[in-house]
């Protein structure tokens, strides 16, 4: 039986990007806007399935550059991302976390 594929390291890179290592050899790059954008709360996928109000109106706190303040893994399969604007909800499974890989390689697919 194959062992599964876990992180084996995570760490950042500058100011906007998750770097993690895979147990595989894999090593997965993903931007903060990118995981943000992807969050897979349910409050989130409401907002990206609703029609863009073109005439919406951006609170302060909107318009500020969103950075994770704390990253924290949840049992063996996902991981908890705490963003500066408070919002936590949103568990990043390990799969999804690799089918959000930015890598060069991944990029191809």
């Amino acid at each position: 039986m194959a062992q599964p594929v876990r992180p084996i390291a995570l760490r950042k890179e500058g100011d906007d990007r998750l770097l993690i290592d895979w147990s595989d050899g894999h090593q997965s790059v993903h931007t903060w806007q990118k995981l943000r954008a992807n969050c897979p709360c349910a409050g989130c996928r409401d907002e990206r399935e609703k029609p863009p109000e073109p005439f919406r109106i951006l609170k302060p706190a909107e318009l500020a550059p969103l950075k994770p303040v704390g990253i924290a893994p949840v049992g063996h399969y996902a991981y908890k991302i705490t963003w500066s604007d408070g919002h936590d909800t949103g568990l990043f499974t390990l799969e999804h976390l690799r089918q959000l890989c930015e890598c060069v390689e991944c990029s191809k697919k």
